[in-house]
């Protein structure tokens, strides 16, 4: 378990946003949403950016990796795992 109480992403995890899960942009807020069922989660930071890149594809490392690239000397990596470990332990990532 994390910190956090969620368990470690498994190795080579390739998260991808939850099937009834959609990420969309608010243009009369200005702002990214995450719209689950009966819920709407509006995002703050970088929470989108992230979730973009959470396609099926990409591993967790290719992630971070691409992150650090945007934003060199961010320390994004521990920032990442547990963003992208609490979206799983909601069931919003899979």
């Amino acid at each position: 378990m994390t910190a956090a109480g969620t368990p470690p992403a498994p190795a080579g995890w390739q998260p991808a946003l939850a099937p009834a899960v959609s990420l969309r942009h608010d243009r009369v807020r200005d702002a990214d949403l995450l719209v689950l069922p009966e819920r709407v989660v509006v995002l703050r930071g970088s929470a989108a950016r992230i979730l973009r890149l959470c396609d099926g594809d990409r591993d967790l490392e290719a992630i971070v990796a691409e992150l650090e690239s945007r934003f060199p000397g961010a320390p994004v990596a521990d920032d990442v795992r547990a963003f992208l470990g609490r979206m799983r332990g909601e069931g919003w990532v899979r």
